[in-house]
């Protein structure tokens, strides 16, 4: 399915045949899922090349196999190998790969991002297959879950593993009060994770149905950010009932009043995650002052590593049945309805909506 520009249905377009380079795969897409980047791009929030195939979240079945294709781990790929993988495709070889950070490659390009080009028009998973390029971290997974619970792991999951990653080089995480704020498919798997490692999380989020979902996923309090600071039903209030100023702000909405109020939460030598600001919005204003003071520490995550992936794949696998990450993916829809499913994924209703091509 590609899309061209805001307002204007998705176009069916077949693709007669594709040819794969050595380490390249075809990969018969099982189930995609919207993500929040694909309703900012149809709706214009962002500037997107087009025409594109959007989709990067999506679980498959390879079904062709270039010379020398490996997963992460450096083994064979074959063809009915049930597989997740990564946002994008990096070359291994510049500098910023070399220092650790392959999703910001200097020659990177992402699946469900790129302008539609001769050769690589299977790009996105917003479509039968994918053509998944050299370069690319593939995982495989289990073949007894559902493609419900795998097809978030290759972006939402991943990056909620990546932030926790990123605070857990600064704060042990056993015993810490951690503040999430945006309880979707991002910050609720966040706070699982959390949860998990030992820490006691809050949750903020404006959706009361939101809130109580996160009490499902580990929350051990919740707030809505539209509450009288200080009040009984505050989040300084729940903090200050679960132990205090947190240690740790996961800022995973994207709005700018969050991001200014994860900072201003933050107890002294806490670090704050920020993963939603993936889409131009106001600035913050910075205390740079209260910054220095508290020795508060900030850092952005975008995207994330192929060990990242491995370690959502594998909590998918582990922790489904402690967690009720089926329920994040809500309404699905066939693909020839995808404009439909943006829809209602914009409208908020499920955390998640899926696309199933056939």
């Amino acid at each position: 399915m590609v899309w061209t520009q805001p307002g204007r249905p998705h176009d069916a377009v077949a693709v007669p045949s594709v040819h794969l380079a050595p380490g390249d795969l075809l990969v018969e897409v099982e189930l995609a899922t919207i993500c929040g980047s694909d309703v900012h791009t149809t709706r214009g929030d962002r500037g997107a090349p087009a025409p594109l195939v959007l989709g990067h979240e999506q679980v498959g079945r390879v079904v062709a196999v270039g010379a020398g294709a490996v997963a992460v781990d450096g083994t064979p790929l074959v063809p009915g190998q049930r597989v997740v993988w990564s946002l994008t495709v990096s070359c291994g070889r510049c500098s910023t790969c070399g220092r650790g950070l392959p999703q910001k490659c200097e020659s990177v390009l992402k699946y469900g991002h790129e302008r539609l080009v001769t050769g690589w028009e299977l790009s996105g998973g917003f479509a039968t297959h994918v053509h998944v390029r050299a370069g690319t971290a593939v995982v495989p997974v289990a073949d007894d879950l559902d493609a419900e619970l795998l097809a978030p792991v290759s972006c939402g999951t991943a990056t909620a593993r990546a932030a926790l990653d990123s605070a857990a080089q600064l704060v042990d995480l056993a015993g810490a009060v951690v503040v999430v704020l945006g309880a979707g498919l991002i910050g609720l798997t966040a706070t699982a994770m959390a949860t998990d490692a030992g820490a006691r999380v809050v949750v903020v989020d404006p959706d009361a149905s939101r809130r109580a979902l996160a009490v499902r996923f580990g929350a051990v309090a919740t707030a809505s950010p539209a509450v009288t600071p200080g009040s009984d039903d505050s989040v300084e209030h729940a903090l200050r009932t679960e132990g205090g100023a947190p240690l740790v702000a996961v800022e995973a909405s994207g709005s700018p009043h969050a991001v200014a109020s994860a900072l201003a939460l933050l107890g002294t030598g806490g670090v704050a995650v920020l993963v939603g600001s993936v889409f131009p919005a106001p600035a913050v204003p910075l205390d740079a002052e209260s910054v220095v003071r508290r020795l508060v520490t900030i850092r952005g995550v975008h995207n994330y590593a192929p060990r990242h992936l491995v370690a959502a794949a594998r909590f998918v696998e582990e922790r489904h049945a402690a967690w009720p990450l089926a329920e994040l993916v809500g309404e699905v829809v066939a693909l020839p309805d995808l404009d439909a499913g943006i829809a209602a994924a914009a409208a908020g209703g499920s955390v998640r909506v899926g696309v199933r091509p056939a």
